[in-house]
Parts: C-alpha cells; structure tokens; sequence
C-alpha cells in the first residue's frame, strides 16, 4: 500500500472541526460535504446548538428527506405535531413535506449529524445566517 499526502479523487476527508461554518447564534452549522462535491446527491452537514437554545423553528422541506444522528448530547425533536426526545446515538428520518424542528433543552452542548437529500440545502445558508442575525439584533434593540 502507498502512502499518499491527499486523498484519490473525488474523496473528501476533513479533520475534526472542519468544514465550512455558519453561525446562527447559540447554534452553529459546519458542512462537510455539499452540492458541488456531491453532484447535488446530497449534503451532509454537523448541527450544534449549545444548551437550552432553540433550532430553527418549525418548518418543513417540500422535496428533501432529512436523516439526523445524535452525535453528542439530548435533543428534543419536533415530528409533525409530536416532541420526541433523542439521547447520544438516536436516529430519526423526517421524510419530505413533514413539519420539523429540533432543540437542546439540556444543560450540555448538543451536537446533530444531519443529511440532507437531495443536495441543494447549503445554498440557502446565507439568507439563513442573514435572518439569524437580523432577529438577533431585533432581540438586543
């Protein structure tokens, strides 16, 4: 076998913490892999919210099925009308057109593996942040 200094092509490795980052307040999103690298396939993605911080809100993904792992931490998952509490391990699929959310009502960072299918969803995390800080903002004024 031989040692190589970088992956063979179209293999995407990232160290730990890495990744390209979004900060939403007391939630972060670190993408991993994303439409370019994928052919818009899917994208994979690590969501931390710190403790006792809401998610996104509710909302729902027309065409996109979500997968969520939890990588550290509780999380309380909201699935269509119903919170479901997830420990370090949990697996849930939230199929297209079904309203969702998630937070960490605990008291330790909570961190989520999420993909996303298909691809396509990290496009829209500039208007994401944007919004993100604009309620900030309003909250602090």
């Amino acid at each position: 076998m031989t040692r190589h200094t970088s992956p063979p092509p179209g293999v995407i490795f990232l160290p730990a913490r890495q990744g390209r980052t979004y900060a939403l307040g007391r939630m972060s999103a670190v993408f991993k892999a994303d439409g370019a690298e994928t052919n818009d396939r899917y994208a994979v993605s690590e969501w931390w919210l710190e403790s006792h911080s809401g998610g996104p809100g509710a909302h729902c993904h027309e065409g996109n099925d979500e997968i969520f792992y939890v990588i550290e931490g509780r999380a309380s998952f909201l699935v269509g009308d119903v919170w479901i509490d997830a420990a370090q391990g949990s697996f849930i699929r939230i199929p297209a057109g079904v309203v969702h959310d998630f937070e960490n009502r605990t008291d330790k960072r909570l961190g989520l593996l999420n993909v996303f299918i298909p691809g396509g969803f990290e496009q829209k995390m500039p208007a994401i942040v944007e919004w993100f800080t604009q309620r900030t903002e309003a909250r602090s004024a």
